[in-house]
């Protein structure tokens, strides 16, 4: 039985708006040139923006009173449905391809990123699954193996689209998620080993992917070619010093950065306020990650803490992994910063998934 209901985490609340103030003007100042040249109008993006967190806003604060609990009769058919969508983003003519990705459904007046559903909902259902038998999780072939199959599935149909990073995050948050549910390290050293082998391949087999890790080893030796986001990255992130340039001051923008204002947005933060401009935002990221942890660890409830494990993970290895590309401490691939980069459906399942935190917090135990 659950406690009495008490206030969501406030802290949460005022980390996840301050995120998402900071990536509205963020992304207004990246893509202010780009809009002139390409749309005439500088607001072009900031309005979209500001459109998809205003949405993103309502579904965090209904997720954040919605019974989560209710949330258990639906996930099925909605990862079925996520999988389905995941099959359609690949087919042409339904899936639009944007620099040789196919990872959009084209609606009537938005584009739809089903990946960002199917995230969330198999978060639950992994949470749903393993809190109903807590000690089943030991046993690999009846307690994970079903899950896993789930998550290969899920993975590699994001792995076609290409998109290697979100594959990555998803695994690597069902993989923590074993582990919070009290999964043998055995199992999961060999999982892990496994997991470093299957990214391997799909490195050394895909021809880009392999172009970006040799020049994720050496930029220089291809700085017009693979090595060139990391090279103008660095330049941004190193021209920034302490203080940085100004808001609105960034030279990168100007053309030299690719996916300033998605991918790569934590550059021209780093370039336009500095040091202390982005040491803040990690900081905020660590202080989500303390929130959505000790909500998962207060609270009573074994779906709830599970289910909380997974959301705060799945938001701080992306961030993780997209903070790693852009500092050069890791290859290249395209997985947004949480919050901050353009894109509306990230931004909507995002907030959706920090709503279900708010909602678990009201009734972890206090410590």
């Amino acid at each position: 039985m659950r406690l009495k209901k008490k206030s969501p985490d406030f802290i949460l609340f005022l980390t996840v708006l301050m995120l998402l103030s900071i990536g509205i003007v963020m992304v207004f100042s990246a893509s202010q040139y780009v809009t002139i040249i390409n749309y005439q109008n500088a607001f072009y993006f900031f309005e979209r923006q500001m459109l998809w967190a205003l949405i993103g806003v309502v579904a965090m604060i209904f997720t954040m009173n919605f019974d989560y609990f209710k949330m258990k009769r639906w996930i099925g058919p909605i990862v079925a449905l996520g999988l389905i969508l995941l099959l359609l983003v690949l087919i042409p003519g339904i899936g639009k391809e944007v620099n040789g990705s196919r990872r959009w459904i084209n609606l009537v007046f938005i584009s739809f990123a089903p990946a960002e559903l199917v995230k969330l909902c198999l978060i639950t259902f992994v949470a749903f699954g393993l809190s109903k038998r807590p000690n089943i999780v030991q046993d690999f072939r009846r307690g994970m193996f079903p899950y896993l199959m789930l998550m290969v599935v899920a993975a590699g149909l994001i792995l076609m689209q290409p998109d290697l990073g979100t594959a990555v995050t998803l695994c690597g948050t069902i993989m923590v998620m074993f582990l919070a549910a009290g999964a043998r390290m055995a199992h999961l050293y060999g999982l892990g080993a496994l997991g470093l082998v299957a990214v391997g391949l799909a490195i050394y087999f895909e021809p880009y992917r392999m172009k970006r890790f040799l020049a994720f080893l050496d930029p220089a030796a291809d700085p017009q070619g693979a090595g060139y986001h990391i090279i103008q990255s660095l330049y941004a992130l190193g021209s920034g010093g302490l203080f940085g340039l100004g808001l609105g001051q960034s030279k990168q923008k100007f053309l030299y950065l690719p996916e300033n204002h998605t991918d790569f947005i934590f550059a021209i933060i780093g370039e336009e306020l500095g040091f202390i401009g982005a040491s803040l935002v990690i900081l905020l990221f660590i202080m989500l990650a303390w929130r959505g942890f000790k909500i998962a660890i207060t609270s009573p409830d074994p779906f709830a803490s599970l289910l909380a494990t997974g959301i705060t993970c799945g938001i701080v290895l992306q961030a993780i992994i997209n903070m790693g590309v852009v500092t050069g401490s890791m290859p290249v691939t395209g997985v947004p910063l949480p919050f901050i980069s353009y894109g509306g459906t990230s931004l909507l399942f995002t907030l959706m998934g920090v709503g279900i935190l708010l909602n678990i917090s009201k009734y972890t135990t206090p410590r």
